[in-house]
């Protein structure tokens, strides 16, 4: 599939607005790489507010645009960081899209003038709220590639989060799953230490139902792995509290 004929199939409301005129640049810098296509320029502003649903290839742009402000935010690209979004690409993708799409997300990469608030704005009227949450989590990974989440990438997953509308108690949520602290398992699923055990059971229902793979089923079966991670770190926070509350 040539690249022209991915970016079209793959984009529904992402093609306009804010994040449609970043991918019109990133394109514009590929321009021998489209040449003899089909794609006839950059999307206008009206364009995405036609688009109420989400195509997988909507979560794919968002998610590069995403993660090129994350990996900038210490002041440098770490090859590992970079290594983890292609993996992650061609895990989810395979080979060839995956290709694609990391060419893509180099250009996005160069563009220094990115607002972080529009994007996330625009993602946040069209996106639904699982898949808000799926980005929230696929962008700590990425900060955890190179081992360590730096203290500027967390403060950028958090502003992100933030203007994705995302309530604290999820974020902390995410958060926890990629730290190691004794209240781990309290946090991921929205308690605190003092919960009785009624309240771990609800909540666990609770979570289990937030997080279930199902919730982003309308992304594509490559998504559901993600998803997968979320959800058994939500099991075994339920375990780990079981095992140390007795019940």
């Amino acid at each position: 599939m040539s690249f022209s004929k991915w970016i079209g199939a793959a984009l529904g409301w992402s093609f306009g607005g804010p994040i449609g005129a970043i991918i019109g640049l990133a394109l514009g810098s590929m321009a021998d790489a489209i040449s003899g296509d089909t794609y006839v320029g950059q999307p206008s502003q009206r364009d995405y507010k036609q688009h109420p649903i989400t195509k997988p290839g909507d979560f794919e742009v968002s998610l590069l645009i995403l993660a090129s402000i994350v990996i900038k935010s210490d002041g440098k690209q770490d090859q590992r960081e970079l290594d983890f979004v292609r993996q992650q690409f061609v895990s989810m993708y395979g080979k060839e899209r995956a290709n694609h799409a990391f060419r893509l997300f180099k250009e996005i990469s160069k563009q220094n003038r990115i607002s972080t608030r529009e994007v996330c704005l625009q993602i946040r009227q069209m996106m639904q709220h699982p898949s808000r949450l799926q980005l929230i989590h696929f962008l700590f990974g990425i900060a955890k590639a190179d081992g360590v989440v730096t203290d500027d990438e967390e403060h950028q997953i958090h502003i992100i989060s933030g203007y994705l509308g995302i309530s604290m108690p999820d974020y902390e949520s995410i958060k926890a799953m990629f730290y190691n602290s004794s209240d781990n398992a309290y946090k991921i699923l929205e308690l605190d230490k003092n919960a009785g055990i009624d309240d771990i059971k609800k909540a666990y229902r609770k979570m289990a139902k937030k997080y279930h793979p199902d919730k982003v089923i309308h992304l594509g079966e490559e998504h559901r792995n993600g998803a997968e991670e979320k959800f058994r770190k939500v099991q075994a926070a339920y375990e780990q509290l079981q095992k140390e509350r007795g019940f």
